[in-house]
């Protein structure tokens, strides 16, 4: 999605350690315009596929997430980083590493709202090495429902997760591709 290369390069800000900042439109505070474009894009990646929930984790995949659904009219289920008093002892879990945070959780999703035989599309804000995706699948496959592909605002193609997910057959779409990045600048996977 060109729009969102150009946005990255005109508001996003590289940190060390492969950190791409874009809290000014996607994880912080939220360009609701230019996410509903974002949602609109993935609508129109996945028309031809049978989906019925998409599956994210909090917090920041949440909007691109309800982005996506309110232009294919579907619900958004997201896993907690953390089991709360509302979320009863009846849930599916996953264990994932947080490449951003370095940090583990435990994300849970409740089993009233995955179905078996559910065709689940799982979006998130960013793809590194995959490990939150990692666990989304997991939960899909617990919930006995089967993931129809993967959706991904931006992923870092040098970290090597999008392409291992796609070379095990899974469908991956990323609205944006980097391909590097240093200090001052970003350059893209053409696509």
């Amino acid at each position: 999605m060109k729009a969102l290369e150009e946005k990255i390069l005109a508001e996003g800000q590289v940190f060390p350690g492969n950190i791409l900042k874009v809290s000014s439109f996607l994880n912080h505070q939220l360009d609701v315009d230019f996410l509903m474009l974002m949602g609109e894009e993935i609508a129109r990646l996945y028309k031809d596929t049978k989906i019925d929930k998409i599956l994210t984790i909090e917090a920041s995949g949440i909007a691109i997430a309800v982005a996506a659904a309110a232009h294919m009219h579907l619900p958004v289920v997201f896993a907690k980083k953390n089991k709360t008093t509302n979320i009863l002892a009846d849930v599916y879990s996953s264990r994932v590493m947080s490449f951003t945070h370095n940090t583990e959780y435990q994300v849970v999703v409740s089993k009233e709202h995955l179905k078996e035989g559910e065709n689940i599309l799982i979006i998130d804000d960013f793809l590194a090495i995959g490990n939150a995706l990692n666990g989304l699948m997991d939960i899909v496959s617990q919930s006995g429902g089967k993931t129809a592909g993967i959706a991904i605002a931006i992923e870092k193609g040098f970290q090597g997760g999008g392409d291992k997910l796609r070379s095990q057959g899974i469908r991956v779409e990323s609205l944006a591709i980097v391909d590097s990045m240093t200090d001052d600048s970003v350059k893209f996977r053409p696509q």
